[in-house]
């Protein structure tokens, strides 16, 4: 049965001589494999593996099985076409950060439309940000946390759930008054906070998931995102 949804790309692997698998975050049917078929050939006609790049914005026209593990695709194109997240290097790396995490804490489950939109909404403020999202990442995850059923409501209380699992987390004044805004702000909000704080907030925020979220391990994208970023 065709059906249609959108959806955002997380990530894909090989499949065979010339497809992959690409798994997308989809607004109808939660996390979701399809197989795409013959995009990794020189004698094709599109460039459609781009579609799957990191965080890019879908409409789908998908066979959807419940019984199933892996899906097809009949149509699929870009509801949002990138000018910038792909090109610049500060963005591809929080993009490339961000879609590990996603794939780590996202499950095989049913769709959730207020976090689908959420992330629309996040994608769609980091492509078309011009300045003040340098702290996106940051803001991101707190953000997220309140999704998957952890958000602390105060520094003070995510500072409290790391001291009680042993991390070593001890933020000044600027730290605090930083973190409180990443989590009442909307993005783009302008905050205060040095390269050296930047990188122990990461720190920090990653600690923070892994405490929740027991299958998350190591977060590989990390030594590139604070070298990039800090």
């Amino acid at each position: 049965m065709l059906q249609k949804t959108r959806g955002i790309a997380l990530s894909y692997i090989r499949y065979r001589e010339t497809s992959i698998i690409a798994r997308v975050y989809t607004e109808e049917f939660g996390l979701q494999s399809y197989i795409v078929n013959s995009v990794r050939t020189a004698r094709s006609k599109n460039n459609k593996i781009a579609l799957f790049q990191p965080l890019t914005l879908l409409e789908m026209v998908v066979y959807n099985k419940h019984d199933r593990d892996l899906h097809r695709l009949s149509e699929i194109k870009t509801s949002h076409p990138f000018q910038s997240l792909p090109f610049e290097v500060s963005k591809s790396t929080i993009a490339m950060f961000v879609t590990e995490m996603l794939n780590k804490v996202l499950k095989e489950e049913a769709s959730s439309p207020v976090l689908f939109r959420f992330l629309v909404d996040s994608v769609l403020f980091l492509e078309e940000a011009r300045t003040n999202y340098e702290n996106f990442h940051l803001t991101f995850l707190l953000k997220l946390s309140f999704f998957l059923g952890f958000g602390p409501e105060s520094a003070r209380e995510f500072e409290s759930q790391l001291r009680e699992n042993s991390y070593p987390f001890l933020p000044d004044d600027e730290m605090d008054a930083a973190l409180n805004s990443m989590l009442r702000q909307p993005y783009g909000t302008a905050i205060r906070i040095s390269r050296s704080a930047r990188n122990e907030l990461l720190d920090a925020l990653v600690a923070y998931y892994q405490i929740h979220i027991d299958s998350i391990g190591e977060v590989k994208s990390l030594p590139v995102l604070r070298e990039v970023l800090g």
